[in-house]
Order: structure tokens, then sequence, then C-alpha cells
């Protein structure tokens, strides 16, 4: 069972970002303020509902939630500043759409930083503790996932409806045989054998 906040004496938000480890797309986040008593069976870590389970949870945080927020960050930013403050960047700027505003954060994962001097915690796989950090994985993972479905069509090769820009044996056969695309993170090693040389 999820619980409903780490703390409830101030107006907390969740946040949790989905697609960090893949080669090609935005890391998306989300963040979520829910009412004190909200309530979903379902509910939980993205990673452990199938794709009907979340797609059928978006509109139902969207509606019941006190206010939520979605951010990419795309690849060339990715590249620029790297995937963890890319990640950390998407968190924030999803926590800026919220209104009201947090007066405390709790993040999924072990890294943060500073927001609006807004206390926060992070919390080591927070997506299946808290409710509305498992809220915002599924938006993350529904909104990057409808993103990469999207760009499938202009580069079905990859197969992202399928792999969502993961690093499968297909992903990569496909890169080795096709190349890298515009949406492909350059500053990720996206072939196994990519730094070897040929002495």
């Amino acid at each position: 069972m999820l619980l409903p906040y780490f703390q409830n004496k101030l107006i907390e938000c969740g946040t949790d970002e989905a697609g960090r480890g893949c080669l090609a797309g935005p890391v998306t986040a989300a963040a979520v303020i829910l009412p004190p008593k909200f309530k979903n069976n379902t509910l939980n870590d993205s990673k452990k509902l199938s794709e009907k389970k979340r797609d059928l949870l978006k509109p139902i945080i969207e509606l019941e939630a006190l206010t939520y927020g979605v951010c990419h960050v795309f690849e060339e930013e990715i590249d620029k500043i790297n995937i963890l403050n890319a990640s950390i960047t998407a968190m924030q700027r999803s926590i800026i759409q919220l209104t009201p505003q947090p007066e405390f954060i709790i993040i999924d994962g072990n890294k943060f930083k500073p927001y609006n001097d807004v206390p926060y915690e992070t919390i080591i796989k927070g997506d299946g503790k808290y409710l509305s950090i498992a809220a915002a994985s599924v938006l993350a993972k529904t909104y990057r996932d409808a993103y990469m479905t999207k760009i499938h069509e202009e580069f079905p090769m990859y197969n992202w409806i399928q792999n969502k820009g993961y690093p499968t044996k297909e992903h990569r056969a496909a890169i080795r045989k096709y190349g890298a695309t515009k949406y492909h993170r350059k500053t990720f090693r996206l072939l196994p054998e990519q730094y070897t040389l040929d002495i």
C-alpha cells in the first residue's frame, strides 16, 4: 500500500522522470500534488504497471490531482548538461508549472538540487512508496511514450513505438545499420563497440 505523503503539514508534491537510460528522445519529468484524501488501488511505480493500466491511470491523475506539470528535456540539452542534470532540470521545470506551488517536495531517487528554497527529500524507489511520486512516474512515462510513438513515424526503422528509445538489441542493430538520427543522444554510448579502436 502506497503512502499518501511523506509529511502532512505542508503542501507536498511528488516528482519523477522517465527515459533517463534511453539512447534516443527526451528525458521527461512530471510533478504532482494530490488531494489529501486521494485513493487509488491500482496506482504504483509506472515500471510495475502495464501500458494499458498506465493509460487508464493518466486521465484519472490529471482529473483528480490538485495540480500537475510535465516537462520534456530534449537530446541537445541532455548532451550539453549531461543526463543527471537534465533529469533534475526536467523535474524542476515540471514543478514550476504547479499552482499552487509546493511547500515540500519528494523526489524519486537520490539526487536533486534546491528549488526556490523549498525543503525536499530524495527517496530511493520512492515511486513504489508514495502516491504522488507514483502519479508523477505514470505521467512522465505516458507523456514520454506518446512522444516516442509520434517520432517513430518519422524513423520507423528504429521501432521506437516498441522500445521507446531504450538500448534494446533491435534498437542497437538499427543504429549500426542506419546510423544515428537527430533524436539520438550524441554523448551516449549508442553502440557497445563505439569506444574500441581497431589497431
